[in-house]
């Protein structure tokens, strides 16, 4: 006689065994001390979370012959037995999804008159009973609306959406959830020790988080991957059968779409579907990856089920990238494996993902206006320096410290509008603010020169703007008076907000740039 399946060995007895979804059994357990029995309930929720089974165990709940409600089902009366054994004639299980039409509603209804000839209840589990038709629907409408005293329903569906409201108003509801990661790794392990298997606690997550939540779906993954009792089962050995790709050519991935790295890429997501990795596979893992940073950019680490050391990634990376990419790479990767369709080059839409994912953004997408192609714009002679809005020494709207933190951002930004730009901008400092007046120097006359045209002013004060999400102006300064000849600002190079500077001001000291001072 062939071997059972895991899934249907360990397939839950009692409430007891149920996963990750207390909240229904709790509610299922009180309505049987206080003999509160619906006519009708309604499960929904993903596949594998437990609705079936639910549906039997309270079947054999309400049927059961202990004479302690609390003890039921009790898996010993001749009721429970039956049912456990599938010979319940009491027990009617019907698949909407092969008896859509009215007419099998109606053999339903002729039935269902007649009294248990075995237990209490007559119980009636429809199994995705969204695949009714419309027809069927109402038909079974009028067996809901007047049923016998005998009769329970127990209808279970993975879309809810598609049940009319006509029928969720006469059924007690019930939301199957999916179960968390470590439950399901928890469930796993207690199956592979009463089996005597030898797997590690990082294979058994990994089998987790593969079977998406699915209590059912991780056992059949556990089963798939057990081919020896007798040999031990790693992370290495998992990742093989799974197809799925190493997680550290997935962070790596990640590091690589940060640093803007396409070559490294490539080569990376190659070398994994090389390795036997399969491409749908890999781009989930990317696409459940890139959502750990965003959740620890957005709110928290915490929100991910990983280990400490993974969370301490994700936020590393988190404040490493910026979030228009992350979500560009998100919503790329997602696009891949949501329209994967395989192929002569299976890895060519990871390919093309990481390609999207990596490419220049216009600034404007992000917030800021985006510049005119050059043949629109006005001549640069014709262009106005924009006015500057801020007295020297008013109140800045940002500290300096501010600006230099983010300058690298800035940088960033600045080089998706002109590629040349931020190697200029390395020459030039944060002098100070006044107002929400930005004074970036340099003591170098050549870049002084080149920031002279409007409209690359104009250019750093949409980018600064954007980075720092307040209205701010700019102005161009050149530092060392004795190189800058006309139009030199003498000790613009001294930074008011240094609390030296300002403390030294306070007491009426007369502050001079250094190359002002008198010679001692």
């Amino acid at each position: 006689m062939p071997k059972q399946a895991l899934y249907l060995k360990w397939r839950p007895l009692s409430f007891d065994d149920m996963v990750g979804q207390e909240h229904i059994t709790r509610t299922l357990r009180n309505s049987l001390k206080t003999g509160r029995i619906r006519h009708a309930y309604l499960f929904s929720g993903p596949r594998g979370t437990g609705k079936t089974t639910t549906a039997r165990l309270l079947a054999k709940a309400i049927n059961c012959r202990h004479d302690d409600p609390e003890h039921r089902p009790c898996n010993d009366c001749a009721a429970c037995v039956a049912v456990n054994e599938g010979r319940y004639l009491d027990l009617i299980e019907i698949d909407a999804a092969t008896h859509t039409g009215v007419d099998d509603v109606r053999d339903l209804r002729d039935k269902i008159a007649f009294a248990p000839g075995e237990g209490r209840y007559k119980v009636y589990i429809i199994d995705e009973v969204h695949r009714f038709t419309g027809n069927a629907f109402d038909a079974l409408l009028k067996t809901l609306e007047e049923p016998p005293e005998h009769a329970v329903f127990v209808l279970a569906t993975t879309e809810i959406d598609k049940v009319p409201p006509t029928i969720k108003s006469r059924c007690l509801p019930f939301e199957f959830r999916r179960v968390s990661l470590q439950e399901v790794a928890d469930r796993l392990q207690q199956i592979a020790d009463s089996e005597g298997l030898q797997i590690e606690r990082a294979a058994l997550e990994l089998i987790a988080r593969h079977g998406t939540g699915s209590v059912r779906d991780s056992i059949s993954l556990l089963d798939q991957i057990v081919s020896d009792p007798d040999e031990v089962i790693t992370l290495e050995t998992a990742q093989r059968v799974l197809g799925t790709a190493s997680l550290a050519a997935v962070k790596d991935l990640v590091n690589a779409i940060i640093n803007q790295d396409a070559a490294s890429g490539l080569h990376l997501i190659n070398s994994a579907v090389d390795a036997g990795a399969e491409p749908r596979q890999f781009g989930q893992q990317v696409v459940e990856h890139l959502r750990a940073v965003l959740l620890a950019q957005t709110a928290s680490a915490d929100l991910v089920e990983a280990s400490r050391e993974d969370q301490m990634l994700y936020e590393a990376q988190a404040e490493a990238i910026e979030r228009g990419a992350l979500l560009r790479a998100i919503r790329a990767f997602n696009d891949a494996v949501s329209n994967y369709k395989g192929g002569w080059q299976p890895q060519l839409a990871l390919e093309l993902a990481l390609m999207e994912a990596l490419k220049p953004e216009p600034v404007g997408v992000q917030g800021l206006a985006p510049l005119q192609p050059p043949y629109q714009q006005s001549p640069p002679q014709a262009a106005a320096q924009p006015p500057v809005e801020a007295t020297p020494g008013a109140p800045p709207v940002i500290e300096v410290a501010a600006i230099r933190e983010r300058w690298g951002q800035m940088l960033f930004f600045l080089g998706k509008r002109s590629s040349n730009a931020p190697e200029v901008m390395r020459y030039f400092r944060v002098v100070r603010v006044d107002g929400n007046v930005v004074h970036l120097g340099t003591e170098t006359y050549l870049y002084y020169e080149k920031l002279q045209v409007p409209e690359k002013v104009h250019l750093l004060e949409q980018v600064l703007s954007h980075v720092h999400k307040t209205p701010l102006r700019v102005k161009i300064v050149l530092l060392n008076s004795g190189d800058a000849g006309e139009g030199a600002l003498a000790g613009a190079e001294l930074d008011m907000s240094d609390p030296l500077v300002s403390l030294g001001a306070e007491l009426g000291a007369e502050i001079k740039p250094r190359d002002q001072r008198e010679p001692d």
